[in-house]
């Protein structure tokens, strides 16, 4: 097995992401070879060879400014190469390929050139989950839900693996999948068929057998999406959902994702959801602090504590979120929350969200530890810090 350690992870964030990805796009022109790459931030991703120095945190820290630290919290989704070089140029940690991206991008090397062209390794990130939510050439993956019907779960771990090798190979470095979702919807409702089943117990073997497959093959998974997703009343592309009680999403929706905290080597994504008993007045899952704060501590549903990265489901497609935010405002509010990890689908405003956080530190609604430690989460994903 390939483990994940071993690797130095350069991530490209996510297209697509919670309840499937948007379509909008402009015509990409021609991907072009990224430029060259300037030095990494203290030995960013070191070998682990006997005798080689290990980054430690304090290192890779004091070698970023503010605004540095900020962009490695962000991922964009991009057009093309050349976009997503001019993200990486702006400081951001990751960049998403989406149904709209130039699909030229995934030929030539030219995502790992991407990867390699920030001051820190950045993550390369797809949402491949399978049957109407793929966007790999080649990838050939059923549905979630057709996968638990057809497969035993070691079938499902090599199934993971296979995709996690595809996408290795194509440069992409983080998979927003598995789903989590515990769901008996239609199989073309919102969360439909990209659920596993309506059994946790049965979400809870794919889930993490495919989990581990996609390690096996390189590539960081990322459960979703908490805290959970598979009773909503709607669509959060289209507005704003509603899902049971948090008492009830104890007994079913959040068993998964109880054990995907346990797990290691994992992110989790937060969605857009109304959770009366947890969620305060106006704020989506995505922007709320105490639904950040129950992943992250565990404590009130069950679970260990969580130290992976927190990313958000797309800040900018989604009308839950755009209803009642710009860009700008929800990516600062969902980081000052406590997500890791905001992301949204078009670098056209990101200069203005690294301003908007910026801000947000200096007015200390992020402090400069939560900052850090942010910041840490998301290096140490990426293999850029080891210790």
């Amino acid at each position: 097995m390939l483990k994940l350690r071993n690797l130095t992870i350069m991530v490209v964030a996510a297209a697509g992401v919670a309840a499937c990805g948007p379509s909008t796009p402009d015509a990409a022109p021609s991907a072009t070879t990224a430029a060259q790459a300037p030095s990494t931030v203290a030995s960013a991703a070191p070998s682990s060879g006997p005798g080689r120095p290990v980054t430690c945190g304090s290192d890779f820290l004091s070698a970023l400014s503010v605004r540095e630290k900020v962009g490695q919290l962000l991922m964009v989704g991009v057009r093309d190469a050349a976009d997503a070089r001019r993200a990486v140029q702006q400081g951001v940690g990751g960049v998403f390929i989406g149904s709209w991206t130039d699909k030229a991008v995934f030929s030539g090397g030219t995502l790992q050139a991407v990867a390699k062209a920030g001051k820190v390794p950045v993550m390369v990130s797809v949402d491949e989950e399978g049957g109407r939510v793929s966007r790999v050439p080649g990838a050939n993956l059923v549905s979630a839900r057709e996968l638990a019907k057809t497969m035993t779960v070691p079938q499902a771990r090599a199934e993971g693996a296979r995709i996690g090798k595809l996408l290795r190979s194509k440069g992409i470095t983080v998979d927003f999948a598995p789903d989590a979702d515990v769901s008996a919807q239609p199989d073309d409702s919102v969360i439909g068929d990209r659920s596993y089943s309506a059994d946790p117990a049965v979400v809870v073997q794919y889930s993490q057998a495919f989990a581990a497959g996609l390690r096996d093959g390189g590539v960081y998974p990322v459960f979703k999406h908490f805290p959970g997703h598979g009773s909503s009343s709607g669509d959060s592309h289209q507005g704003g959902v509603s899902v049971p009680p948090l008492s009830q999403l104890k007994q079913k929706d959040l068993v998964p994702f109880r054990a995907a905290a346990n797990t290691g080597d994992a992110g989790v994504m937060v969605g857009h959801l109304t959770v009366p008993g947890l969620t305060e007045p106006g704020l989506p899952t995505s922007l709320s602090p105490a639904t950040m704060r129950l992943l992250r501590d565990g404590v009130g549903y069950g679970a260990k504590r969580f130290d992976g990265p927190i990313f958000t489901d797309d800040l900018s497609g989604m009308k839950a979120i755009t209803d009642r935010f710009s860009v700008p405002q929800a990516v600062a509010k969902s980081l000052e929350a406590g997500a890791d990890v905001a992301l949204w689908i078009s670098t056209d405003q990101l200069s203005a969200a690294i301003d908007a956080v910026e801000a947000s530190v200096t007015a200390r609604r992020i402090t400069a530890k939560q900052l850090d430690d942010s910041v840490l989460r998301v290096a140490r994903a990426k293999h850029a810090v080891r210790c």
